[in-house]
């Protein structure tokens, strides 16, 4: 049954996660946290504009956050805020109401985490990466509306 969900290429993406760490000089930084399961996942990003320009994380999350995060990793270097947004609704509707995942591109290992839509249980800990990005993000575009107002 959960063989599946923790099919092999989840598990290579787990042990595999890049950019392990935190940044020196973020522009933001959120956690996430499933409260079902206590999983957590803390980002550090830097933006130019509405580039993403560097990215480190700390993962203390099961298979799934982990999988999770290793993809984010592995493709978030040059996404912008809208791509990434967007994404994270594409996974939150792929999990929570019957969404596809990215068939090619950059995202489409987002397709290995189709799966878990059969365990709501499991949405939460899939989704904290996603949920970390679009918070940094808005921390981000808060911060220059805050900036700009004051000047």
């Amino acid at each position: 049954m959960l063989n599946e969900v923790y099919n092999r290429r989840i598990i290579e993406l787990a042990g595999t996660i890049p950019r392990i760490g935190r940044l020196v000089d973020p522009d933001a930084t959120a956690t996430a946290v499933s409260r079902l399961c206590g999983s957590t996942v803390t980002i550090d990003l830097k933006m130019d504009g509405d580039t993403v320009t560097a990215f480190a994380h700390e993962v203390k999350a099961c298979a799934l956050g982990q999988a999770s995060s290793s993809i984010m990793a592995s493709n978030i270097i040059g996404s912008n805020a809208d791509e990434l947004r967007g994404l994270r609704e594409g996974v939150r509707k792929m999990l929570k109401e019957n969404g596809t995942p990215p068939a090619t591109g950059k995202w489409a290992d987002i397709a290995v985490l189709e799966p878990v839509r059969d365990y709501k249980a499991r949405h939460a800990s899939t989704l904290l990466t996603f949920d970390a990005v679009v918070d940094a993000i808005g921390q981000i575009e808060a911060k220059r509306g805050a900036k700009a107002a004051a000047e």
